[in-house]
């Protein structure tokens, strides 16, 4: 069994991702691993080259301008890296994504036994998504993904990266029981808003160029639905998160269970849900 892992980055310098962290956290768990790395305005590809593993290669690449509305470009790069990956396994991580160390074994092991499972497609993670900053948590947003797929089952990224198709259809995933922490809301208030602006013109459509964070620019995170974290981080984060040392101005956590901002959204977000189902249910019927 040989596991490729793989992953895509631009501008990470610029908007403050932890990439090296997140490459660092994957490489116990691969045989080799893909960087497609962007045309960047800062030294993105030298602090990528700048990690001592013979594991790592790096693939440069510029990003289709034209392919931004809905974020789709995000999809085009990392079908370019899962293009170069060799594995039977492909193991894919965004630039803000970080495994924790005491998930290892348990991801070895549901990679080793769903490997003879062909019907098994991919293998899934639970989220912590972090706001602000490191204490604190969204329960809202996606709660499982697919992050590791089956090469052989011909999977594709689509939509802006978040999840994979095969054959037009969300992958048979097991869950491998670990959690992926997610980490891309958590920056000085300067960087967050400079990415913010940056990749609202990657839903949009309309270009705006990668501009430098601006010191002392404020940024209003909506933190009604979190709650306080109170596990632990991955070891590679440690030095990262004692360095954070931005304020976060009443954040004012309530905890979920009395929370009624939790709730409706939690409902809001349900029946959305539903609707699409059903609506897709009644176009298969109907087809």
């Amino acid at each position: 069994m040989f596991v490729s892992g793989f992953t895509i980055v631009r501008n990470a310098i610029l908007f403050d991702y932890p990439i090296t962290e997140s490459i660092h956290s994957l490489l116990p768990l691969v045989d080799e691993l893909v960087v497609a790395v962007g045309q960047s305005r800062d030294a993105t590809r030298q602090v990528v080259a700048s990690i001592d593993s013979p594991k790592l290669r790096i693939v440069d690449t510029v990003w289709d301008e034209s392919a931004r509305l809905g974020g789709t470009v995000l999809a085009q790069q990392t079908n370019l890296a899962l293009d170069e990956c060799k594995g039977d396994w492909c193991f894919y991580l965004q630039a803000d994504e970080v495994i924790h160390e005491r998930d290892y074994d348990r991801i070895r092991k549901a990679m080793s036994s769903n490997w003879k499972r062909t019907c098994v497609e991919g293998l899934g993670f639970r989220y912590h998504h972090f706001r602000a900053s490191y204490g604190i948590r969204d329960p809202l947003p996606y709660r499982f993904q697919t992050r590791i797929v089956r090469r052989s089952a011909g999977p594709r990224s689509y939509g802006d990266a978040c999840g994979f198709l095969v054959n037009g259809r969300k992958p048979r995933s097991a869950s491998t029981g670990a959690w992926m922490y997610h980490y891309g809301y958590v920056k000085p208030p300067p960087q967050m808003t400079a990415k913010m602006n940056y990749f609202s013109s990657l839903y949009d459509g309309k270009y705006v160029e990668p501009a430098e964070a601006r010191d002392g620019e404020a940024f209003e995170w909506d933190l009604r639905t979190c709650e306080a974290f109170r596990g632990t981080h991955p070891e590679v984060m440690q030095a990262r998160i004692e360095s954070a040392d931005w304020e976060i101005p009443n954040a004012g956590l309530i905890p979920r269970w009395r929370n009624p901002w939790f709730w409706n959204r939690l409902a809001h977000k349900n029946t959305r849900t539903f609707r699409k189902w059903y609506v897709a249910a009644k176009q298969r019927i109907a087809g």
